[in-house]
Order: structure tokens, then sequence, then C-alpha cells
């Protein structure tokens, strides 16, 4: 049993603290919401951001005070919106334990920096390769709250702490996978929003499997090509990190980057698909990064690139194909 501290309160954030919970862990959600704290800790609810739960475990409790949320805690999981996660965690330089794993759930590109996660984590918290962990996969939150089976992918510097992770996230409906491949596992995170975004803007549109089926291969293949060229190891994009991601984030209206997209596709403006939208789509700030990263890597990104047309021009469905077709004969 560990001491297990939640900075970010929302769906994904509440569901994996469930998770701990039930793995027999002490959790402690922090969140900068009253109204959520309080509902957390004295109600068991957060009806705000994951009103599927009736009821959250017993060893679940919630805080509002940044010192009270980390002290003590063994293992800290990071669980904010990606482009709030350097402002947000400069609040907790200097009160994260010495011996404390630091874990994201986060997804995206830092947009400026075109920093991954990890590295905006390291970087604000000072933080050493072997005290940080990822953890990314198939993960749709809505599902894990209700405790349907479903696994992940821990990945670390160090294998033993993310041994350590993994056994205090997994439970008889819940599985942990562990690597070394933190790079890769942090662009599958990041990039497959992207292709959700197109995918479910294609299916917005009216177009059927083909369609959606090419979006993913070729986004897949353009996530490969950029992991390889950040010194990711390929094998990552083929399993539950890359290959099980995309098939969950790219079928699913549980989905927040595929709805984005398919009220897109529907004919609402970024405006209107945003108010539309309960909660952050990490895909549309991600878009333009990825963009970014792959002209510093020299990596084409046409799916990346077509869909920055989109949100930044409101250029179409149709326009947004044609130019992640091409015109040129490449190879496959």
């Amino acid at each position: 049993m560990s001491k297990i501290t939640v900075l970010g309160a929302g769906a994904w954030g509440t569901s994996f603290g469930q998770v701990l919970a039930d793995a027999g862990n002490d959790v402690t959600m922090w969140a900068i919401e009253p109204d959520i704290v309080e509902d957390i800790r004295d109600r068991r609810r957060n009806e705000a951001r994951l009103p599927v739960v009736e009821q959250l475990p017993a060893n679940m409790t919630a805080t509002g005070d940044r010192a009270e949320a980390v002290a003590d805690a063994q293992i800290i999981i990071v669980a904010i919106a990606a482009q709030f996660a350097r402002v947000a965690l400069t609040e907790f330089k200097g009160l994260i334990p010495a011996d404390a794993i630091v874990v994201s759930l986060m997804k995206g590109i830092e947009r400026g920096t075109n920093k991954r996660m990890d590295e905006v984590v390291r970087e604000t918290l000072d933080l050493p390769a072997d005290r940080f962990a990822a953890v990314s996969g198939p993960n749709l939150s809505k599902e894990i709250a209700q405790r349907h089976p479903a696994a992940t992918v821990v990945a670390c510097e160090s294998l033993d702490n993310a041994r350590k992770v993994a056994e205090a996230c997994t439970t008889d409906y819940f599985k942990a996978f562990v690597t070394t491949d933190v790079i890769g596992l942090e662009m599958c995170g990041s990039l497959k929003n992207v292709i959700a975004l197109a995918v479910g803007m294609a299916r917005g549109a009216g177009y059927g499997e083909n369609t959606a089926a090419m979006i993913e291969t070729r986004g897949l293949a353009e996530l490969t090509a950029l992991g390889q060229a950040a010194g990711a190891d390929p094998k990552t994009f083929a399993g539950l990190a890359g290959v099980g991601d995309l098939i969950a984030t790219c079928g699913s209206p549980l989905s927040r980057n595929y709805t984005f997209g398919a009220n897109l596709g529907k004919g609402m403006s970024v405006q209107e698909a945003t108010e539309a939208s309960n909660g952050v789509a990490e895909g549309v700030p991600t878009t333009d990064a990825v963009v970014a990263l792959g002209k510093e890597l020299g990596v084409p990104t046409p799916l990346a690139y077509a869909m920055s047309r989109v949100l930044d021009e409101g250029i179409s469905c149709s326009q947004m194909l044609t130019l992640l077709f091409g015109r040129d004969i490449t190879e496959e």
C-alpha cells in the first residue's frame, strides 16, 4: 500500500484515482476548485467531472492545499491539462518529497516549446529521469470509471520504478505493463489525438470505414516516423500505447478529440465545437505543435498539417483529405 496524490480532479484524474484506491492505496486528490474538493472529500462524489461514479472508494479524499496534498506522498500523479502543466506545476516545486515518483497522465506537446510532457514535468520540478514515469494506453476515462477491463503502459527510465507504479495501479480489472521507452509512450499519447480529430471530422462529414482506416493508418505511419526521429523505439507504436490507444480514441464518442472532430465535420466552427465540447480536446493545441516538431525533426507531417489548416483556416473535410492524399505517388 502506498500514499498517492493525484494532481487534478478531472474525469481521467478521478478515474485513475479510483483505480489506485481499488488497488489498496491511500489516495488524495488535489483540485483548485473548492466545490470539487468538498464533493470528493465530504460526499465521495465528483459530480462536476465524473458523474457516472455514484460513490468513490472510502480510501479517497481531497484537498485544495498544495503542501498538504503532496506531503509524504510516495507517488504523485499529474492529471492536469497539458498546456497548463508548466504553470500549474511551478506552484509545487519545492513541495515534492525527495524520493517521490512523479507520474504523468497528460497527453500533449507543449505549444511554443514543442516539448513532450516528460520534458515539461522534469524541467519544471527539476526532477531526475529515474523519478519520472508516464502512463498511457487505450484508457477512456468513463469506461475505466465503470471498471470495465482495460490495460495501460507505464514508462520510466528506471524499470524498477516503472514496476512500482504498475503495481500501484493494477487491479482485477486494470492491468499495467512496463517499458523504459518514455519518449515513445509520450509521442503515442500526444500525436494520436491529432489523428482522432481527423477521423472524427471524417465521420462527422459522413465518410465511412475506408476513409477512417486510411486516416488512422497513415496517421500511425506519421506518428511512428516522428517518434523514431525523436529517439523512440518503433515497437512501442505497435503496442497498447500506440495502436491500442489509437483504436480507442478514434473509434469512440467517449473520446473528446473524436467528438470535437465530428462536430467540425458536421459543419461547426472551431469556436462552436469548443463550446459544445465537454472538456479539453488536447489534440487542438497539439496539432500546430506537431507540425512545428515535424519541421524541427525533418519529418513530413501531412495529416497534422491538414488538421492545422482546418483549425486555423476553417477548410472543409474534403479539402483536409485532399491535403492528406497529396498528388505525388509515394511508397507505402
